[in-house]
């Protein structure tokens, strides 16, 4: 007996050991390891004045991504202004003075004139929706994350939120021909500068939130921003209460989320899916918001405020088309990442345009149907 019992302590020892090693394991199988990781903050700016839906679009999917981050990834959305002006936001992200930020591609136009077919122009006559198409499955992400590297830009770029058509403007009175916007000073931004530069207004591309001031003051004689809800918190039908509908100079927009690379590779990858599915859920959610708060201000602002709208004579929107042609012509001969990106969006429109046409119903019959007064 005094031989064994050494012999069953260390036993004893090791069968309690590997008992407490199982029990530990089952747990961890049971209740898999929470991180508690140190919460990584990022602070955005967007391109829009604070009161802009816009502004609002970002801090949707800002909260989108710090709901499902839960408590390790943080990002703060600050209005334009705030740290640098809205059109040095890219120069801010690249650099890393900022983490992020939200605007459009548009605004980019002066670094490579290429950035703005995302946006400017008919778009070979794609909505915004598949000009996202495009840009995730046709080639244009590839195509703009190369423009952004030759210009050596530490960005990492989300397109999403197809805009609804643009209008052509705010006037003090309605247009009818072609001639009457000659020599009208006029803002607008990107490509659309050009398009409207060789119509033969004078063009002054100003940031969102000095649009009115600049027609109050007569500094422009009429001007687009992007949408009713827009328009109107900025302030339009106070100034004007003239607004021409539909045009081809910016009848395709989305908007950009940038992250300054460095930062967000520095992320882990479950973080990263957060931010990819945070944005395609933001563009989901921002185009049934903007159909309900776009129509909601649309009719207020005939009601409540005394705004008249009319449809762009069709003469004006032709006169578009060929001066999108003769622009993009000359860019294209000019800038080979121009012409690329045109023969990718073009080669991919042609092929969905088709599908989409030839398979979509009229729509407006249905709703004439319902809504369109009786004839008596």
């Amino acid at each position: 007996m005094s031989e064994t019992k050494p012999q069953k302590a260390p036993q004893r020892r090791r069968f309690l050991k590997t008992a407490a090693a199982g029990a530990v394991g089952a747990g961890a199988a049971a209740f898999p390891m929470v991180s508690t990781a140190q919460t990584v903050s990022m602070r955005f700016q967007s391109t829009w004045p604070a009161k802009d839906i816009f502004h609002e679009y970002a801090n949707d999917f800002a909260k989108k991504v710090n709901d499902m981050a839960g408590n390790r990834l943080k990002i703060e959305v600050l209005p334009a202004g705030s740290v640098v002006p809205a059109f040095q936001l890219l120069d801010a992200v690249a650099k890393g003075t900022l983490d992020g930020g939200h605007g459009v591609v548009a605004y980019w136009y002066g670094k490579n004139q290429a950035v703005a077919l995302w946006g400017s122009g008919p778009a070979f006559g794609m909505d915004a929706n598949m000009v996202l198409a495009w840009h995730y499955y046709g080639g244009g992400k590839e195509l703009l994350d190369e423009i952004y590297k030759g210009l050596n830009l530490d960005v990492q770029s989300f397109l999403y939120g197809p805009m609804p058509t643009q209008p052509l403007g705010w006037f003090k009175k309605p247009v009818a021909r072609v001639q009457d916007l000659k020599g009208l000073k006029y803002r607008t931004v990107g490509l659309a500068v050009d398009i409207f530069t060789d119509l033969g207004l004078a063009v002054n591309p100003l940031p969102g939130g000095e649009i009115v001031p600049a027609l109050d003051r007569g500094l422009l004689d009429a001007a687009e921003f992007n949408n009713a809800s827009s328009d109107r918190v900025l302030g339009f039908p106070d100034v004007t209460k003239v607004c021409m509908l539909q045009s081809f100079h910016q009848s395709s927009e989305q908007f950009e989320i940038l992250f300054n690379k460095t930062k967000y590779n520095a992320l882990p990858g479950e973080l990263k899916s957060v931010i990819d599915y945070a944005v395609q859920a933001a563009s989901a959610d921002m185009s049934w918001k903007a159909a309900d708060r776009n129509s909601t201000d649309y009719l207020e602002m005939q009601s409540k405020q005394g705004v008249r709208f009319y449809k762009t004579p069709d003469a004006i929107l032709r006169a578009q088309l060929a001066s999108w042609d003769k622009v993009t012509a000359k860019k294209s001969a000019e800038n080979p990442m121009f012409k690329k990106v045109m023969d990718s969006m073009r080669t991919f429109a042609q092929r969905a345009g088709r599908w989409q046409f030839d398979t979509m119903v009229d729509y407006r019959m249905a709703y004439n149907h319902y809504f369109a007064p009786k004839k008596t």
